[in-house]
Formats: C-alpha cells, structure tokens, sequence
C-alpha cells in the first residue's frame, strides 16, 4: 500500500522537484491537488481517509530524509492530518508484544549515540502512552512537577499525571511500571527541572511528540497497517490502552473519567469489546455456562 501511495500519487505530484525543496507548502497543498487531479476507488470523490494516509505517508517519507540529515527537521510538516472516519485501530496483545520485543532490539541497533538517545526516549514515550490512555496533546503538555508517586490503602504504588489537553486538565493514574519508563527517560534527559517538559528533544519540547521515529519503528516492525489494512499512529496506543482495559472488565464509567472522555464515546468507539467483557453474562444460561454451585463453608 506504501508503494502504491509513492507510484501512483506521490511521485506525479513531486515530480523532478528534489526532496530539499519538499516543506511544508507542499504537503499542506496535497488534498486540493489530489482532489483535482484523481479520483476515489468507486470513480467518484477521493475520501478524506485515502488522502490523509498518501499524506501520511509524504510525511513519514520527509520523517525519513530529516533522519538522514538530506532535510531540515523543522521541514517536517507536523499540521494536523485531514480527518478520517476509518477507526484508528488498536494493537491486539500479540501485536502489542512483537512491538516490545522488536522495539528492545531496535534500540541497540541505534547507528550513533544521538540516535540511541532518540530511540530510547521514542520506545519509552510508546510504553508511557499504551499505559496511560493520554491523549498526544495531553504528552506534549506534561512537565516532571505533573508526575508523583502514590499509594493507595493497601500501600500498593501508582502513578498519578496531571494532564493538560484540549483546553482541559485533569488526572489519571497508572501502574507503577509507567514511573519505571518516566526514570528512563529522566536518566538520560537535558530538561529535568520541574517545570521542563518530559518529551524533548534533548532539552526542547517536541513538537512532532517523535512522529518519524514511531512510524519508523511501527514500519520497520511489520505493524504500521493493522490486518484491516487502517494505518496506526500514535493515537493508536491510546485505543490500545482502552482496548485492553475493557478486555479486562475495567467498568466503563470509570474508563471513561480515566481518559477524559464520556461514557458515550466509550461505547460508540469500543463497543466492539463490550460483548468480551460481559461474556459471562451473555453466555449466562448456555451450556457450560450455568451459575457456579455456592462455595461449601
């Protein structure tokens, strides 16, 4: 799919023009073009969802020459994709652990001490997200002073995040495995005051919360397009963390004050995983799943 987006749209778009000239003039002026010059799958309008994965592509591919040092970072373009209606799909456990195991590996294979230090803080930012449910913008927004260690009554440790996003703050809480990967970051960070931001590029705040990195690793990994042929971002480990959360019986109001969000969009956008959550109600009655006798005392 990757190759059809360069073949057939890309490269008549570009054309002769060398990739040093590619900014971000040129990606933001790609849906009109693309809308004038092509035409959707059933021969009519080109969606909104195709075009942002051409675009998305074009950016991972800027993503790539900035790598390289062939661009400019700051000619990645980092705007906001066209909207999409096609779900953003999350990462099934199997997916979800290949991205960790791959992830260790792609981290010493890092070519230079700049881009080991990269890797490092992109593979940590991947596990903080997939374990939080923060939103990105809420990532870009978070400072040390908003992290603290707690426990609750029965002295087991969390984390607890004051998160800022889409003009609202709240809080939520993680195991404390997330402090482990928040450590990791803070070992190796230039901004560790208070009121530095956590995600940086070596001391500034990114702005692209890694955007090149992440794709390249969920490329390099086989897991930049799910098995319905949707491409993931990074928005992906927040679907992922919910997923995973419902699957586990987590109650849905409680999800919902969890990731900022209503019990409503919960529903409307996970409701595929109610029925595995409630399975041993709606099984209840079938065979082999009668009431269990009562416990003899």
């Amino acid at each position: 799919m990757l190759d059809s987006h360069i073949r057939a749209q890309l490269n008549r778009y570009i054309g002769s023009v060398q990739i040093s000239q590619i900014g971000k003039e040129s990606w933001a002026s790609y849906p009109v073009w693309r809308q004038k010059n092509g035409q959707g799958r059933s021969g009519g309008r080109v969606s909104e969802g195709t075009i942002r994965d051409e675009m998305a592509t074009l950016r991972a591919i800027l993503g790539y020459a900035a790598r390289r040092h062939y661009i400019r970072e700051a000619q990645i373009p980092n705007e906001r994709l066209p909207l999409s209606k096609a779900r953003r799909e999350e990462f099934t456990p199997a997916e979800y652990r290949k991205l960790h195991n791959f992830a260790r590996s792609w981290v010493k294979d890092a070519r230079n001490s700049l881009n080991s230090w990269y890797r490092t803080v992109a593979y940590n930012f991947v596990l903080i997200m997939a374990n939080t449910g923060m939103r990105p913008s809420e990532a870009k927004n978070l400072q040390w002073r908003d992290i603290s260690e707690q426990a609750d009554k029965q002295g087991r440790p969390f984390v607890r995040l004051n998160v800022r996003g889409k003009g609202k703050h709240r809080h939520l809480v993680a195991a404390s495995t997330v402090a482990t990967y928040l450590d990791r970051i803070r070992a190796i960070s230039k901004a560790r005051e208070p009121a530095d931001y956590v995600f940086t590029n070596e001391g500034a705040p990114t702005a692209t919360l890694y955007h090149s990195l992440v794709e390249g690793l969920l490329t390099d990994s086989e897991l930049l397009m799910s098995s319905s042929g949707s491409r993931r971002s990074t928005s992906s480990f927040r679907h992922t963390y919910a997923t995973f959360r419902l699957t586990e019986g987590v109650d849905v109001y409680f999800l919902a004050k969890q990731m900022g969000t209503s019990v409503q969009m919960i529903e409307k956008h996970y409701g595929h995983v109610t029925p595995v959550k409630n399975a041993d109600r709606i099984l209840q009655g079938l065979p082999g799943w009668e009431p269990a006798p009562p416990a003899s005392p």
